[in-house]
């Protein structure tokens, strides 16, 4: 590789924390070390930016982090970022670091402001997708899906159990605020008999339809998958209209919330954490800014910052139809 177009570079997390994120830290750490690029941890996310709150790490920083969930760095949604006299503090301090070079780990709010650091001030950034949503484009999965999926997949399972001991209809309510990705696969992984997403127009009247055709089947017992985002209304809401249409049912709702974000990142999270840190600090090296890196068909690629937030990675239809066809 020729000489490096970076010196010296700042990594932070920011946004919602997910499963992977440490893994991506270190990768980003070592690799720099492993190029002789000097490396700066800054503490919660812009505001750290802002507070002048940066770590010089070398490769012993990030010891034992790769099996952990969160983040040591912190994370934190930042609103004095939002004004420009916050990105200009920002900017003192990234000067008076020496920093010429970013790597923001995080989500679409990360990368907005990424975007806007770059064109107001020229600091070279490249963001990796820490989310467990999988809602940015340029991926073919975020940092923290695979694993938040798992976690999902194990909760309802359980749930199963214990609805099919008391013949109940349980409505359980897995993340996704804007995407049905988690609650499509956990769903299909489960066996539920239906999954309500915001990608798709739900109606109670479908919902009832697949109801009674259980019925007919023969099902005592049922899982609802629901996405926290579904438009039909809250979890809450849905399970109250069907215990009105089905007044025999036993009807619970969980919500699985936060359980979600945490715990030790899968296999899958941690190879590709580690890549995409690798690749962020590789793409700055080679001159690359307001990208983010991301693995597509199993290929490191870089997707124009601007493109990972505004496109979307579409709910895949063929996926939906499966689910609904083994679901009776």
């Amino acid at each position: 590789m020729n000489e490096s177009a970076v010196k010296r570079i700042a990594v932070f997390t920011s946004g919602g924390d997910a499963p992977g994120m440490n893994a991506a830290l270190r990768a980003v750490v070592r690799t720099a070390s492993h190029y002789n690029i000097d490396c700066y941890g800054v503490r919660e996310g812009y505001n750290g930016l802002i507070n002048n709150d940066f770590t010089r790490m070398g490769p012993r920083s990030v010891k034992n982090i790769i099996t952990e969930g969160g983040t040591i760095l912190k994370s934190a949604r930042s609103l004095e970022f939002k004004n420009k006299a916050g990105r200009q503090k920002a900017y003192e301090n990234c000067v008076s670091h020496g920093i010429d070079g970013m790597v923001c780990i995080g989500g679409d709010g990360t990368f907005k402001g990424a975007k806007i650091f770059y064109e107001e001030f020229g600091i070279k950034v490249v963001g990796v997708p820490g989310t467990i949503d999988n809602d940015i484009f340029g991926t073919d999965n975020t940092i923290g899906y695979d694993t938040a999926l798992n976690t999902a997949m194990e909760a309802i399972d359980k749930i199963r159990d214990t609805a099919t001991s008391h013949n109940r209809v349980f409505f359980v309510e897995v993340m996704g605020r804007d995407a049905g990705f988690i609650a499509l696969n956990s769903g299909l992984a489960t066996g539920a008999i239906d999954i309500l997403i915001p990608e798709k127009k739900d109606s109670i009247e479908d919902l009832f339809a697949t109801f009674e055709r259980a019925e007919k089947a023969g099902k005592s017992s049922s899982i609802v998958v629901v996405a926290e985002g579904e438009k039909l209304g809250s979890i809450y809401d849905i399970a109250k209209a069907t215990q009105q249409g089905f007044p025999d049912y036993d009807i619970r709702v969980a919500v699985l919330g936060h359980i979600q974000r945490g715990g030790s990142p899968s296999c899958a999270d941690r190879v590709l954490a580690s890549r995409l840190g690798h690749g962020a600090v590789v793409g700055l090296m080679e001159g690359r800014t307001n990208v983010m890196a991301g693995l597509k068909s199993n290929k490191l690629v870089y997707t124009p910052i601007e493109d990972a937030v505004k496109k979307h990675n579409d709910i895949d239809q063929h996926l939906l139809k499966i689910s609904e066809i083994l679901a009776i």
